[in-house]
């Protein structure tokens, strides 16, 4: 780590004009470029005062070295004192937002989404007495300490595992000996953990799964799916553990096919129907695996055997760069998906590419549907669930629409 003084004084900044403006307007991010004066180099998670022209306060955000995003920002307008009782008192602002969101029937949701809930960078899931910490950006390793404090006070008593972006993992066994997976308060769990969603269990694996152990932002469209769903023959491309067709299944789905090229997520989809085997509606629908790759297999056949097909990829554009190449992706896999729809069908189209805007994701399905001749009606678009709010451009990343294609 760099070399500091033992009191070096206050990290300020100040940006350009642009910058300052993005600041006041809500924006939780000043990129490198943005940089106009720093009195002295950063260290990574450390507090950075940032003035405006007139030399007055404008921002208090958390500095990294490492990355485009220089700061983080946490607060603007007024001078405020980030001590112990500023972070208690953010936290429990927080977690007062979800209040009354969920019932005993639902013990899986976002506690903390990151930049939208004002702590950058941070994520905080829970599954039952399970809490997933979720890092994105080395800013907060050097609080990992504190935050476990803060956690452990303001949450149930429960298992509390850290889990690291790759990005940051190799910093964080150098210099904070802190492990993706690492279990952070209580017992280390013998294998995925369970929870409830709506009344569906479900597992998640929060040691080593995607993300932190499963999709919890695509509920509200699962619980869409399972009112659309009765007496229909459901094929869930891309369905990872099979959350889509268990909601499918309960609302009275005659069959579910899960298509996933993981044999890993397919198993698992197989474990949480069997969790839910007392389910009547569950256990009457008809379930089967594919293992294949999704393009492929759909391509492979134009056989209109499905009443609802889910199209939910994983992010196509990782980066700007990708993005022209995501859109024609989907509007690629509409092209495919729609063929498999047999007439008063429903497609049910997701993405959560934060680059491909809504506009253009919604306009590469409908216009798929138009190339494919296929009369429609579109039932509804949908966006972030309320436990995953989004109060910036770039936290837009999911978008989902619904279509009934005409008898």
């Amino acid at each position: 780590m760099a070399n500091a003084s033992p009191n070096p004084p206050r990290l300020r900044l100040r940006v350009t004009a642009a910058a300052e403006s993005a600041i006041r307007g809500g924006h939780p991010w000043v990129y490198d470029a943005s940089i106009r004066e720093q009195n002295r180099a950063g260290t990574a998670g450390e507090l950075a005062v940032i003035f405006d022209r007139k030399d007055k306060f404008l921002a208090l955000g958390l500095y990294d070295a490492l990355s485009p995003i220089r700061v983080r920002v946490l607060h603007h307008g007024k001078p405020v004192t980030a001590d112990d009782a500023w972070w208690r008192a953010r936290l429990q602002a927080t977690l007062a937002r979800r209040a009354g969101l969920f019932d005993a029937q639902t013990t899986g949701y976002r506690c903390i989404s990151g930049e939208s809930d004002g702590w950058p960078g941070l994520v905080l899931d829970r599954y039952d007495t399970t809490f997933v910490l979720k890092l994105y950006s080395a800013v907060w390793l050097p609080r990992v300490g504190e935050i476990v404090q803060w956690l452990s006070e303001a949450l149930p008593p429960g298992r509390l595992v850290l889990r690291l972006s790759r990005n940051i993992q190799s910093l964080a066994e150098k210099d904070f000996s802190l492990r993706d997976g690492q279990v952070l308060r209580g017992d280390a769990p013998a294998g995925p953990v369970v929870f409830l969603e709506t009344g569906i269990r479900f597992e998640a694996e929060v040691i080593r799964g995607q993300k932190t152990g499963f999709f919890l932002d695509q509920r509200e469209n699962r619980r869409r799916v399972e009112m659309l769903a009765a007496g229909r023959d459901v094929l869930n491309a891309f369905s990872f553990s099979g959350g889509f067709s268990l909601y499918a299944a309960r609302g009275g789905a005659r069959s579910t096919t899960d298509l996933d090229i993981s044999p890993h997520a397919l198993d698992s989809a197989r474990r949480n129907f069997t969790l839910n085997a007392g389910a009547p509606h569950i256990a009457a629908c008809r379930h089967e695996c594919a293992q294949a790759d999704t393009f492929h297999w759909l391509a492979a056949s134009d056989r209109a055997d499905f009443d609802l097909v889910i199209l939910d990829p994983p992010s196509l554009a990782k980066r700007e760069a990708e993005r022209a190449g995501a859109v024609q992706a989907y509007r690629r896999l509409a092209l495919l998906g729609i063929p498999r729809l047999r007439r008063g069908g429903i497609l049910v189209a997701a993405s959560c590419s934060a680059h491909v805007s809504s506009e253009e994701f919604f306009g590469a399905v409908l216009d798929a549907l138009s190339t494919a001749g296929r009369p429609f009606v579109e039932l509804a678009r949908t966006t972030h669930a309320p436990d995953h709010p989004a109060t910036f451009p770039e936290a837009h990343y999911l978008k989902c629409v619904f279509v009934k294609l005409e008898p």
